[in-house]
């Protein structure tokens, strides 16, 4: 029932109403399936035997407009449940939608895209299917199961005490399927977003599998996975195959139960044809309820599985939230200081101890291995991740005081790892700022050395990119990514990597460039050239998560570390050679 609730608290109110005229339309036409074998027993009783031509086209007349208005009710029923319906879906889509956009990178690492998918699309129409359909059809066996059960004792106690008979049998039944079905539809749920993931990841990594020529592996791995969520439904099935012939077993002896005693009452003068007549004709209303419940049992476990996916999603909430004491400002100015910053993924150490500062407008690089801590280390600054000890400052407040907007809003970022969206290239680059000029994309990407290329796509600016930048090269969708975080013009402008993919020529063009941008920022440079990182006003070396070297380009050569390594590497030079002849 706690699914029902929330479910019903994700409805819109003005469709509350709606949605229970539906029920009840729903509950009003079961009882209306009475009328008709009533007016049939009139029929047969004051007419047929009766000898009694005079009430025919009057009973014909009202069994017809009883069917008509029947009819016409369960449309407007139909009708009525999805507009309600088709309203919560919506609701339950955006809410969950808009969960995701302000979860923090933790829920996405535990989290994988496929699974995310399914409980935004078939999860949740599963909650649709509830309100559409599930919920309605039993009302209607419930109505029509106890109404007819109540009218046919009236009509003939007897009859009716053996027709209803089999009810408890068909509990026995009904309890020991659900006893396991539960699991088993869990167990579904899990393979089909197994599934769903697989096909997700392999869409996205098309280019690999093709460059490596894994078709057919992947094919496998993906058939693995589909045979498994088949095997799923078909154990799921089986297992209601194995109970169904008791139902309608059951179900099929009220027929003969209605036949055999039913002629045996009236040859014997226990009821009359007419009253037969109701029997016979109602025998589906108690059958059908039976022959639905192994349906709906189905139906209700499925929901039930479902809208639990759907409510971990829609009930979670961020770990990284705005503080109470979160104070305003205005802008970032850009002063930034790690003091003593130690950060853990679970039980995994990354970074230890990390201490330095920068005025705004200096810059600052870091180099080092890879899975040193480079990128986390800014992903902590921008509140990605939230530090295990120390503290970060932006302009003297701890960033744990800043409200989540203002300081991301205040960070331009451009990764290695480039995502552009399915839109216009000036749509991409105005993606932070909306309200920026055509001049202003322009001088941005200008900057960012795009503008050349840009122009000489098909449509210039109004080119569509691809999903992910598909057509565009490694290179130039860094210097989009560079333009996008430029056209913010954020107080601190991170780099990570985002001219590894550029040539000598376009990357010294672009330091140049950011030296004179129109605006004043504190730069971060995450980089594995030292041309990239040479001019900055700290340059600090990451291993294993420890700064081991820190200084100028100058300062960093004396010292004979890996700054130094990487020097001598990068430009041919013997790594013993003395410190005088590199500087």
């Amino acid at each position: 029932m706690e699914n029902i609730k929330w479910l019903w608290g994700v409805m819109d109110k003005r469709y509350h109403k709606w949605h229970i005229l539906g029920l009840i339309i729903s509950a009003v036409t079961s009882l209306m399936l009475l009328i008709n074998p009533y007016l049939t027993m009139r029929l047969m009783d004051d007419v047929i035997v009766a000898q009694n031509p005079e009430p025919l086209l009057g009973l014909l007349l009202a069994m017809l407009i009883v069917k008509v208005t029947r009819e016409g009710l369960r449309y407007l029923m139909v009708v009525l449940l999805e507009h309600s319906s088709q309203n919560t879906l919506m609701n339950l889509r955006m809410r969950l939608f808009t969960r995701l956009q302000y979860q923090d990178m933790r829920f996405f690492d535990i989290h994988r895209t496929g699974d995310l998918m399914t409980r935004l699309s078939a999860d949740t129409d599963w909650c649709r299917h509830f309100l559409a359909y599930i919920d309605y059809v039993a009302v209607d066996s419930i109505v029509m199961f106890v109404s007819s059960s109540i009218y046919l004792f009236s009509v003939n106690w007897k009859l009716a005490l053996a027709m209803v008979c089999v009810t408890p049998l068909l509990m026995i039944i009904t309890k020991v399927y659900s006893k396991g079905a539960r699991r088993m539809f869990v167990d579904m749920r899990d393979k089909m977003s197994d599934m769903n993931a697989k096909a997700q990841e392999n869409i996205a990594a098309n280019r690999v599998v093709k460059a490596f020529a894994r078709e057919e592996y992947e094919e496998n791995r993906f058939d693995e996975r589909s045979r498994a969520f088949r095997d799923a439904n078909l154990d799921i099935n089986k297992r209601w195959l194995s109970f169904y012939p008791f139902i309608e077993i059951l179900a099929n002896a009220m027929t003969l139960l209605t036949v055999f005693f039913g002629g045996y009452l009236m040859i014997t003068d226990g009821m009359t044809a007419g009253e037969l007549t109701i029997f016979t004709q109602l025998a589906w209303t108690l059958s059908v309820p039976m022959r639905q419940l192994g349906n709906l049992l189905n139906d209700w476990q499925r929901f039930i599985t479902c809208s639990n996916k759907v409510m971990e999603i829609e009930v979670s909430r961020p770990e990284i939230v705005d503080s109470s004491c979160a104070v305003n400002h205005d802008h970032i100015e850009g002063a930034i200081s790690f003091d003593h910053v130690s950060f853990a993924y679970g039980s995994q150490p990354v970074l230890s101890d990390v201490t330095f500062s920068a005025k705004p407008g200096q810059t600052v690089a870091i180099m080092g291995p890879t899975g040193s801590g480079k990128t986390t280390l800014i992903q902590l600054l921008a509140r990605c991740y939230d530090v295990t000890s120390g503290s970060i400052s932006v302009d003297g407040c701890n960033v744990r005081k800043w409200k989540l907007q203002q300081l991301r809003d205040g960070i331009g970022t451009a990764t290695q790892d480039v995502f552009l969206f399915s839109d216009t290239v000036e749509g991409n680059i105005a993606f932070g700022d909306q309200t920026l000029t055509e001049d202003e994309v322009h001088d941005f990407a200008r900057r960012a050395a795009a503008d050349d290329f840009i122009k000489g796509l098909s449509e210039g600016y109004d080119t569509i990119i691809g999903e992910r930048g598909v057509g565009l090269s490694g290179g130039q969708k860094q210097r989009i990514a560079l333009a996008r975080a430029l056209a913010v013009k954020p107080g601190i402008l991170v780099m990570d990597d985002t001219t590894s993919a550029v040539d000598m020529e376009t990357e010294k063009y672009i330091q140049a460039q950011l030296r004179q941008l129109p605006y004043d920022c504190t730069k971060l440079i995450i980089a594995q050239r030292i041309s990239s990182v040479k001019d900055a006003d700290l340059i600090l070396i990451l291993k294993d998560g420890v700064v081991t070297e820190r200084g100028t380009h100058q300062e960093l050569l004396c010292q004979r570390g890996y700054y130094y390594e990487t020097y001598c590497l990068q430009n041919g030079i013997t790594p013993d050679t003395a410190p005088q002849e590199v500087m």
